[in-house]
């Protein structure tokens, strides 16, 4: 899969190609009068066009150039940089790529950049927090910006309709946002501003667009919805991979992330039962046999399987060193069949399962240890790091070479940690 990007200027352009290479593309920026490099190993090129400051029929000349080079180069999903300050003819560059598109094709305009302090509430660019007129790039010599009003500054420079979604119906939800993106397409507007003041917003908004048939929806923006967009197209048509979040630890933090991982990817975990585990007898042989039995079932409707001993609704802990006094035994070696007993069940699932595996996520270092164990890897092989003190690696030898993994201490990260860190295992085809 192929993605395009048209912008502007050569900064943009290569501000975008970065962010798609931080998402797992192969990213190269080219200016217009160049031919796309015949290397099978890019998967997203982005064209400078070089004009911000160019009269009209500059701009379509050179924007022709740019999409003639895309169908050559077959690129399947094209998208438009947008200057993150809403600078230059933005409209009538939007304007020319539909015409240049087709027909069918829509604008999904997100100005939002919030890792560089702009977001986008009310149709309102705001820098750090100030309206974009009212920062110095506002006195810009050729294309000053006296309004901070993204649809009135696009419908100022384009003949086509343009619609806004507020900030309501992306918090909303995709099915929400749906609705709203479909009423405005069917109302016959062909460029639609979307508010966003993080990134999990426009997460929400390039995987609503996918939701949407029917037409060509052209993410219009400064890279990040871009790359959000392009990482949902490859994950839904291209790479139908499951990734297993295997998670020992039983502290209230793990338990809010793994709540937060069932509602953004609607999981339903695989209960494994500590208690079963914590033994050598018969109990751990049958919990195992169980719990992987489910797990088989469940991976047919879930793209992220979780198998966790860590039980929602329930506040009590094992008392380890009671049934270690009870089994003439150390709470250290029962700590080890329960991280052991995940392991086995994960790595028989990636045995038996007919899918895809893309990577593992493991909480904890006991569970990691127990991991590389049982698939008899010899080592993890570390390439990044996801969040601070939670690593990527891959899998050195053993049953599964070269399978991704992502390990977080149990202690470690917001709510939002392992979704991050999953999402971040759903794009690892070209990373290390």
């Amino acid at each position: 899969m192929k993605v395009g990007i048209i912008a502007d200027d050569l900064t943009g352009a290569n501000a975008t190609g970065v962010r798609l290479s931080k998402v797992g593309f192969t990213s190269a920026t080219i200016v217009y009068r160049d031919k796309i490099p015949d290397s099978h190993k890019l998967d997203a090129v982005c064209i400078d066009t070089d004009t911000r400051y160019l009269p009209k029929q500059q701009i379509t000349n050179r924007i022709h150039k740019a999409m003639e080079s895309f169908r050559e180069w077959d690129a399947k999903i094209i998208c438009k940089r947008i200057d993150s300050t809403i600078r230059g003819n933005i409209g009538y560059e939007i304007d020319t790529v539909l015409q240049e598109v087709g027909d069918d094709s829509i604008a999904v305009v997100v100005p939002s950049f919030p890792d560089s302090g702009r977001i986008t509430s009310g149709g309102y660019l705001l820098v750090d927090g100030i309206p974009v007129q009212e920062t110095d790039v506002a006195q810009d010599p050729i294309t000053p910006i006296v309004d901070s009003c993204v649809p009135k500054v696009i419908q100022q420079q384009s003949h086509h309709k343009v619609e806004h979604i507020g900030l309501d119906k992306v918090l909303a939800g995709i099915e929400s946002l749906n609705q709203s993106l479909l009423s405005a397409i069917n109302s016959g507007n062909r460029i639609i501003v979307i508010d966003a003041v993080t990134d999990e917003d426009i997460e929400i908004i390039a995987e609503t667009m996918l939701t949407i048939k029917g037409f060509n929806l052209i993410p219009t923006d400064p890279g990040p919805l871009t790359a959000a967009y392009s990482q949902a197209f490859f994950n839904q048509h291209v790479n139908p991979g499951k990734v297993i979040v295997s998670v020992g630890s039983v502290t209230a933090l793990t338990k809010s992330q793994l709540s937060y991982l069932k509602s953004k990817t609607n999981s339903t975990p695989i209960y494994v039962s500590a208690e079963k585990l914590a033994t050598f007898g018969v109990s751990w042989e049958e919990e195992v046999e169980r719990a992987t039995f489910e797990a088989m079932n469940r991976i047919h409707q879930d793209d992220v399987l979780i198998i966790t001993t860590n039980i929602e609704g329930t506040e009590k802990q094992i008392n380890l060193k009671a049934i270690a006094e009870k089994y003439h035994s150390t709470e250290d070696a029962l700590a080890k069949r329960i991280t052991d007993g995940l392991a086995k069940i994960t790595r028989i699932v990636m045995q038996q399962t007919r899918y895809l595996i893309q990577g593992c996520f493991t909480s904890g270092g006991d569970v990691t240890a127990s991991m590389c164990a049982v698939c008899n890897a010899s080592g993890i092989k570390l390439i990044d790091e996801v969040l601070p003190l939670t690593a990527f690696g891959k899998m050195i030898d053993g049953r599964f070479p070269n399978l991704p993994i992502v390990t977080k201490g149990g202690m470690i990260g917001d709510k939002k940690s392992i979704y991050t860190a999953v999402k971040y295992l759903q794009t690892t085809k070209t990373k290390g």
